[in-house]
């Protein structure tokens, strides 16, 4: 795929992130663009060609435009603008008092996300990504990494669509309409692997990050996560049920993170407990 040569003269900066930026156009509002940093060739081409493929499922997502590059050789993605969004992190934050419905909304885009079956042929499963990450883990003894590795083997296979970073930022909404954003780790598995980073975000990150990524006290999240559970898995399961269910595919991310901050992170394999 070639990419269109675009000049950032037409844009404006809006946001960052850890591997790149966003930008809105400055004369057309229903057109963003992801810029990616410099030295990032094949990791937008890898997310366009994805983004095409979860857009084609039908699954709720702004539609991708065309794979881009600038003058100073960054690449990225132009994608349609959803104007007037806000995320589920940044309206529970602002309207604290809505989070039940908030925390509900986002349940049932959840609920539906999981319910679409793919082609497990055209994309990766969520057990071969845990693997190679685990494969990877220098602070995982052999001993772990056994254990933990045939605790993901013998997670039932479902051929459900997994966003792969569900977090409440990583949904979006304007009035009616609902999107799922970000979804260059999406994959195909069991939806417990999706459902632990709700858990992660919520409940497992510290006061201090929650704040800072969320915009909101862990409190609030915590509420969050109080009223997401039985609005995903029905009002007659016990909260401290879903929440023993959920821990090991939550502690799982800590594959992610070790990998991302190079360091053993205690705090994260606590949840791993019951699989160690």
């Amino acid at each position: 795929m070639e990419p269109v040569r675009i000049s950032l003269d037409d844009y404006v900066l809006s946001g960052g992130g850890a591997n790149g930026e966003s930008y809105d156009h400055k004369r057309d509002p229903s057109v963003m663009l992801k810029l990616y940093f410099p030295g990032k060739i094949q990791q937008p081409l890898d997310e366009m060609n994805l983004a095409r493929k979860v857009f084609a499922l039908g699954i709720p997502t702004p539609e991708p435009g065309e794979y881009v590059v600038t003058e100073d050789g960054r690449y990225g993605i132009r994608f349609k603008r959803i104007v007037g969004k806000k995320s589920y992190s940044r309206a529970t934050a602002d309207e604290p008092e809505k989070v039940a419905q908030f925390a509900g909304e986002f349940a049932g885009m959840c609920r539906e996300l999981h319910a679409v079956q793919v082609d497990t042929t055209q994309f990766e499963s969520v057990k071969d990504r845990y693997c190679r990450l685990l494969a990877d883990n220098p602070f995982f003894t052999p001993a772990e990494k056994d254990k933990l590795g045939r605790f993901i083997a013998d997670t039932p296979d479902e051929p459900a669509a997994i966003h792969g970073d569900l977090q409440f930022s990583n949904a979006i909404f304007v009035g009616d309409r609902r999107y799922f954003i970000d979804l260059g780790d999406f994959c195909w598995g069991n939806h417990l692997f999706d459902l632990g980073m709700v858990y992660v975000c919520c409940c497992l990150s510290d006061e201090d990050f929650i704040r800072e990524t969320f915009h909101m006290p862990k409190s609030l999240s915590v509420k969050f996560w109080e009223c997401f559970a039985p609005a995903y898995f029905g009002a007659d399961i016990p909260l401290q049920e879903i929440e023993a269910m959920i821990r090991p595919f939550a502690g799982l991310k800590t594959l992610i993170i070790e990998r991302d901050t190079r360091r053993p992170m205690p705090e994260f394999r606590a949840a791993l407990q019951s699989v160690l």
